[in-house]
Formats: structure tokens, sequence, C-alpha cells
């Protein structure tokens, strides 16, 4: 990809870098960590091959969208990396996955580590939800965005009455 488009978008959990080309697909969505040089992107500033993704995960952030609909482009990283990812794709939202569970579904039950590695490297957080992945034992585990994040965005999607998840 060589002509990226960069928008930033501010949510209840830190800034968001959003990359992507100007054929409109999308390439990353990333947390962005304190201290910054980046402002948020008003809205009619953002390039227009990033309105969609733009639009989206404010609509997410605000309760108001639970699956996403967007061209990305995942060139980068290996075919296992990239098979991890489009199984991301699978869990669905208020739902939660082990690391075993998406060994098993990449029909190799020994990549759990693997697969843990490949969700760290994930380039679009939140749209290939990798904070929906946790440990076969219920318990939250390692997140790129960093555990409170991760905590944030699964109270995020779960029913209104349904309590507080991971104490």
């Amino acid at each position: 990809m060589t002509d990226q488009a960069h928008a930033y978008l501010s949510s209840p959990i830190g800034l968001l870098e959003l990359r992507g080309s100007e054929a409109g697909c999308l390439a990353a969505v990333q947390f962005l960590e304190e201290p910054h040089n980046h402002i948020p992107t008003l809205a009619d500033q953002v390039p227009a091959c990033l309105q969609d993704a733009y639009q989206q995960l404010r609509a997410y952030f605000c309760g108001e969208l639970r699956t996403f609909s967007l061209t990305y482009d995942l060139q980068q990283g290996t075919d296992f990396q990239r098979r991890v990812w489009q199984a991301l794709a699978g869990v669905g939202y208020g739902r939660t996955t082990s690391y075993l569970d998406l060994a098993r579904q990449l029909g190799n039950s020994g990549a759990v580590r693997a697969v843990g590695a490949a969700n760290g490297q994930n380039p679009l957080a939140i749209v290939l939800p990798c904070h929906r992945v946790i440990g076969a034992n219920g318990q939250l585990t390692g997140y790129a965005g960093g555990l409170p994040r991760k905590k944030w965005l699964l109270q995020h999607e779960q029913p209104v009455g349904q309590g507080e998840l991971f104490g």
C-alpha cells in the first residue's frame, strides 16, 4: 500500500489511529499511547477513504453498532496470522471465545500460544475483535491495548443489567 490516509478518533478508551489506502481499504486501527502529538480528526476532515471506518467506530462506541461492515486490507502478517485475524471476525458482539477454541477452529489445538501471538499483532483493533478472546479459564489475559481497555470493551458489549464482568 503506497498512499496511506490517516485519521485520529477520540474514544472512551483513548485515541485511535485509523490508517487506510486511498482505494478505500482499512489497514489499521491502533491505540495511541500518551503522550501523543496527534489530535482527534474532526468528522468533516476525515479522508473519504476512512469515512466509513470513522463513522462505524463512532457508532460502536455510542452503542449504536454491533457489526462492522468495512473493506479492509490484511496483506501484512503471515498466512497463519491472517487466518487468526479472519477467525476473529466470527466472534460475535457480546460473545467471547478462548485462545484454545480459536486454535481448535484453525485445526491445531497445540497452537494456543501462536494464536495468542497472532492476536497480539492484530492490525485492526476492535474491528477484528481480539478483545473478545479470553483465557480457557474465563479470565482476561493479554491485550495489546492493555487489560483495562479489554475489560471496558467487553463490558461495553454486555446487555444492560447483566452486571459487571471479570469483577
